[in-house]
């Protein structure tokens, strides 16, 4: 890398003088969504895949559950896929042929560096919401697209620009497939050992009556002093991340002393009870406290929480119906502790811990290695697309 240009004044601020600002429309090719009629939309594979919106996005690549068997707009393999509808801005690759519906637009670099292009929207993903308009559900149109103006180095820094983003983000990726790879072992063997043979095998018990379960809580909002800490925190919406490596907020001491929140430590287990969480769980690599929302589930000497986990995730289903309530469903800390618990032997737990929890702790090294990895992305991304930092 080198790091000293010249740079030039422009519309969206400086940028080296060997760049250019062009329209979109300029550089690549642009093809607004179109849905097709929904009777032909289904969810057992008939047709092509489809995608209305962001429902399915990724952290880069989406998934597909839905399909339609009449295509309107097609987005070829490698193509960008663009948010145009609220949420307006964002961005994903697709690695395979799609039908995009009126939600989205699809885009491909005239040069071909679409991987670029991933990270240029990316960057100046604010110009793009800057565009959007509609009171309640925000969007933009084809022509708004077409005229952003970005900056874009020649074709070859670009080639260079991308590759060096985009070999972190395939680092992530693959230690994102690597973990649901070693959790899907670890769930086959928690079924087969515990699932699959239980019955009449070991005695049921309560996890009330097991383990220590902690309800969390929220300092008061109105006391400053209660919060910008050093403790960690974490709401119930944190419980939908495969595990938990950094905290909501963080809080002081005094908040945590004058609340109802408790330290939860790191392993604990961590279950959503409330609204559109309910049901979510996690596992803390970190210690935290939590909200009201929340449930720790804590291990002991006999059970660990690597099967607390593939317990929880087994009998989810089951748990929580037994919510209650009206727009606003959950479940009681009093409904998890009177759940069953199955208890197996001493020896049968220890031989499966000495298997289980080496494939957590890879689990858990390669989550860190993800922050990392994402730190060092979001810290280049700015850099490089501004020509600050540039690259041969």
């Amino acid at each position: 890398m080198k790091q000293k240009s010249k740079f030039k004044q422009t519309e969206i601020g400086k940028i080296p003088e060997d760049w250019e600002i062009k329209k979109i429309e300029d550089a690549a090719e642009i093809k607004m969504g179109q849905s097709p009629p929904g009777i032909s939309y289904n969810l057992f594979g008939e047709g092509i895949k489809f995608m209305q919106g962001v429902r399915t996005f990724g952290e880069k690549y989406p998934f597909f559950d839905t399909y339609t068997t009449q295509t309107t707009k097609k987005a070829e393999a490698g193509s960008i896929l663009l948010s145009v509808r609220a949420p307006v801005g964002e961005i994903n690759i697709t690695k395979e042929d799609l039908c995009i519906g009126r939600g989205l637009a699809s885009l491909n670099m005239k040069n071909g560096n679409n991987e670029f292009l991933y990270y240029l929207l990316k960057k100046f993903k604010s110009l793009i919401i800057g565009r959007e308009t509609g009171s309640v559900f925000g969007s933009i149109n084809s022509e708004q697209v077409k005229n952003l103006s970005l900056p874009f180095p020649d074709d070859s820094e670009q080639i260079s620009i991308a590759k060096i983003l985009s070999s972190l983000d395939e680092k992530i990726e693959l230690n994102n497939k690597m973990n649901k790879t070693l959790e899907a072992i670890g769930q086959a063997l928690f079924k087969k050992w515990f699932i699959d043979k239980r019955k009449g095998e070991w005695e049921i018990s309560k996890i009330g009556d097991e383990l220590k379960t902690i309800l969390g809580g929220t300092p008061d909002r109105t006391k400053p002093g209660y919060w910008n800490g050093n403790i960690n925190w974490i709401n119930s919406g944190k419980v939908n991340e495969f595990r938990i490596i950094e905290p909501s907020e963080k809080i002081t001491e005094l908040g945590l002393r004058n609340s109802a929140t408790k330290i939860l430590p790191k392993g604990s287990v961590v279950l959503a009870i409330t609204g559109a969480t309910l049901g979510q769980f996690s596992k803390l690599e970190i210690d935290t406290c939590a909200n009201q929302s929340v449930i720790g589930i804590l291990e002991n000497e006999k059970i660990s929480s690597e099967y607390i986990y593939f317990w929880i995730k087994n009998e989810i289903g089951d748990i929580i119906s037994h919510q209650t309530g009206g727009a606003q469903q959950h479940i009681n800390k009093n409904n998890l502790d009177s759940y069953d618990l199955l208890i197996p032997d001493d020896k049968t737990l220890q031989d499966f811990n000495k298997i289980i929890q080496p494939i957590f702790k890879q689990i858990s090294i390669n989550c860190f290695q993800n922050q990392t990895l994402s730190s060092l992305r979001d810290a280049l991304l700015p850099k490089l697309m501004s020509g600050e930092v540039r690259v041969k």
